[in-house]
């Protein structure tokens, strides 16, 4: 049965080693605008049964309980936590904030899904004067917005509608519309870096309407949503991790010290 000990704290400082993983990502990501974070989820492995429940004993009856074996643990998922992050407010005519649900939709590369979703709402006007991403890549919004060359102020409506005041005429007029996409199941949603997330099939195909629609949230002028990574809690879980990691050490080191003196009994 130590044999048995040993591969199960193994399976154990594996899981814990993903979890670690998973927590250390999270902290390092603690100041990033937009981020979400994750969470591992654990199960058991199979079990072996020397007595089923439920089997008869001598005298014809049931027996109330079995007696198992288990082989240890592992991570089945990691879990994103599409919790909205604190508002920032920044005062920046070209950052926005989805109060409420959904995400911002951009065009990237074909050979990498050809669309992406972001809750980073950090835009600029690129040379063309289309709005892009603040990411290495400047990904173009989707539908695209152009703000022209002689604007002189930009306004972003709660419902996405997009203003801009040109030079020599004080009436603002509406030169783009932003939307919003939402999905049926945003944690199944695939990470590729830059704040950046692809559908999937378990995701589900994205709805894409105006903000404020079939349950879309609205948007907000001058403010970023914060990561949603709370250290002090993450910092809990680091703890934990790293205490569950030394016992399961420990349980390798007492089946290692059993073993051994089963093979003394020989001498």
């Amino acid at each position: 049965m130590a044999i048995i000990a040993l591969y199960s704290a193994a399976t154990g400082l594996r899981a814990l080693s993903q979890q670690l993983d998973v927590i250390s990502n999270n902290i390092a990501n603690a100041n990033n605008n937009g981020f979400k974070a994750s969470r591992a989820n654990f199960e058991d492995l199979m079990y072996q049964y020397q007595q089923l429940p439920g089997a008869k004993n001598a005298l014809e009856g049931t027996v109330p309980s079995g007696i198992a074996t288990g082989y240890g643990t592992r991570i089945n998922s990691t879990q994103l936590d599409m919790r909205s992050g604190s508002t920032i407010i920044t005062g920046n005519d070209m950052d926005v904030v989805i109060d409420g649900d959904g995400f911002f939709q951009v065009k990237i590369p074909t050979d990498q899904g050809g669309l992406a979703y972001t809750r980073t709402g950090q835009f600029f006007a690129n040379d063309q004067g289309d709005l892009v991403l603040n990411g290495s890549d400047g990904y173009k919004l989707e539908p695209p917005v152009n703000i022209p060359i002689n604007a002189t102020k930009v306004t972003i409506g709660p419902d996405g509608r997009v203003s801009a005041t040109l030079t020599g005429n004080p009436t603002p007029q509406v030169v783009g519309q932003i939307q919003i996409a939402r999905f049926p199941n945003p944690q199944g949603l695939i990470q590729i870096g830059g704040n950046l997330f692809t559908r999937s099939d378990a995701s589900g195909a994205p709805a894409l309407g105006n903000p404020g629609t079939e349950g879309t949230g609205k948007l907000k002028q001058g403010a970023l949503e914060g990561s949603n990574v709370d250290p002090v809690k993450e910092l809990v879980e680091l703890i934990k991790t790293q205490r569950t990691f030394e016992l399961n050490s420990q349980s390798i080191q007492a089946a290692d010290q059993m073993l051994q003196q089963i093979s003394n009994l020989r001498r």
